[in-house]
């Protein structure tokens, strides 16, 4: 049987977990959570990694005072124009509508 040398140390507890996922799952779904792994790391390495739709939303309005956000909704045609430019998909940009929405209704309602 092969063994497997590791040039890193581990700690006790790295150790088990590490024994734990070998001895309960089948190679193949370590070996795709590896590649998986694996890419993610290259791509934060090289500076590649998209942040999450997630982010890009809060990024883009967690800031905006009451007028910011009621001058891109008026001037949604134009935004929408400079979210493309920014390489932000459709449904991004229809989040990203939704949450100014959010923030023009909060403050109407108070």
């Amino acid at each position: 049987m092969p063994t497997i040398r590791l040039k890193h140390d581990l700690s006790d507890e790295q150790f088990k977990e590490l024994q734990r996922y070998m001895d309960e799952m089948p190679i193949e779904y370590i070996l795709a959570g590896l590649r998986f792994s694996y890419r993610r790391w290259l791509a934060k390495e090289r500076g590649m990694l998209m942040v999450g739709r997630r982010s890009k939303v809060r990024q883009e309005v967690e800031m905006l005072t009451l007028e910011q956000a009621r001058w891109r909704l008026e001037n949604w045609s134009r935004m929408i124009k400079i979210y493309r430019e920014k390489g932000y998909s459709y449904p991004t940009i229809h989040r990203i509508r939704k949450a100014l929405m959010r923030i023009v209704n909060s403050y109407n309602k108070n």
